[in-house]
């Protein structure tokens, strides 16, 4: 019996990018909605919301914004929802970052209307995909939604972008990287072309991020980051490349440890201060540590220790201390390894079983044998 017939939401069906991006988008907006509702979050970015809606009021489009009190839940969902539809509205714009990003993506598809996605940072691929993680009203994740469709309008304005803390843009790169060390692992021996394409893009993107992102990180500090080339193939790659990767690898293209490492933190208040990437980036660590102890991979070691001086250097977090978890209770540390080990957590995509004694000794020795910086 043949596979089934596999689908993909490959990519946003319009893509604007580059300084000024949102300016060109202008011209395309009121195509797809007269009546948006215009999320966000942020305080830090108020005032950017409150520009572009001047923006879209100009056009005659009737705005109503909408703010999240949480990251993406249930709780701001259905309260959002009856808002929407006493507004009238008939498309979604999300500005903001991920968390933003996925919520405006998820209420658009329960609502059956069009997305518009504004990021404002590089910290995720979140404006790009047909993805929106769920987390409960205190930040701790919960779940995945795939979702029937990209945005249809992604706007990556460098302009915008460039205001985001540097912090951000560190964060995307380790969220990004871990796209090559999860994809290899759950999908590296797959016979499908497309999968194995979207595998080799993932290891180039790696490789361009080994290369640019301490450039690209010290431009970001800068107040012409645009106009830096490793600035803009950095934040491109974090922000755009990888949620294609995402994309054209689908559901069998999947994370492992890492990600479900990041799952697992979350569940801990301690850690809420961390942002996505940096858990996730921790959890790759702990994935190529797993595959030293449990694999027998000297190929996994040799990995983290081509890994770990660029975090270090990009001041990322490589132990639990650097978490902001120097204090952190067994209790709570068992907490992170059973969620971590759901029988529906995408760590079981390792190729050995993996228990929870086993992925607590991971954690703890992320940087095992190598020298700590002064």
């Amino acid at each position: 019996m043949s596979d089934p017939i596999l689908q993909h939401a490959i990519a946003p069906a319009r893509v604007l990018r580059g300084p000024g991006a949102w300016g060109d988008a202008l011209a395309l907006v009121p195509a797809l909605t007269r009546r948006p509702l215009l999320l966000g979050r942020s305080p830090a970015t108020a005032a950017l919301r409150l520009q572009l809606q001047a923006d879209l009021e100009r056009l005659g489009l009737t705005v109503q914004p909408a703010l999240l009190q949480h990251d993406c839940c249930e709780s701001d969902l259905q309260a959002l929802l009856p808002r929407a539809r006493e507004h009238g509205s008939d498309a979604v714009i999300a500005v903001g970052g991920g968390k933003v990003l996925d919520a405006g993506k998820l209420l658009a598809d329960r609502l059956g209307q069009p997305c518009i996605t504004v990021p404002t940072s590089a910290a995720t691929c979140a404006g790009w995909t047909a993805l929106a993680n769920v987390y409960s009203p205190a930040g701790a994740f919960q779940y995945d939604v795939a979702l029937q469709r990209c945005p249809e309008l992604l706007v990556f304005d460098h302009r915008l972008v460039c205001l985001a803390p540097p912090r951000t843009l560190a964060s995307g790169i380790a969220d990004a990287l871990a796209k090559w060390y999860e994809a290899s692992v759950s999908s590296g021996g797959s016979d499908d072309g497309l999968i194995q394409q979207a595998v080799q893009m993932a290891r180039v993107l790696r490789d361009q991020l080994l290369l640019d992102a301490a450039a690209a990180l010290s431009a970001a500090k800068g107040p012409e980051a645009p106009a830096a080339p490793a600035w803009v193939r950095v934040v491109e790659g974090c922000a755009l490349t990888a949620g294609l990767i995402g994309g054209i690898g689908g559901a069998r293209c999947r994370t492992v440890a890492a990600h479900a490492v990041h799952n697992g933190l979350t569940q801990l208040p301690a850690c809420h201060t961390s942002l996505h990437g940096e858990k996730v980036g921790f959890g790759v660590l702990v994935q190529l540590r797993l595959e030293e102890l449990l694999g027998g991979s000297q190929l996994a070691g040799q990995a983290r220790r081509q890994l770990l001086p660029l975090l270090q250097e990009l001041a990322l977090p490589c132990t639990l201390a650097e978490l902001g978890l120097a204090k952190v209770s067994l209790a709570d540390l068992q907490t992170v390894c059973h969620f971590a080990l759901a029988p529906q957590s995408d760590l079981h995509h390792l190729p050995f079983p993996v228990s929870a004694d086993d992925l607590l000794a991971a954690l703890v020795s992320t940087t095992s044998g190598e020298r700590q910086p002064a």
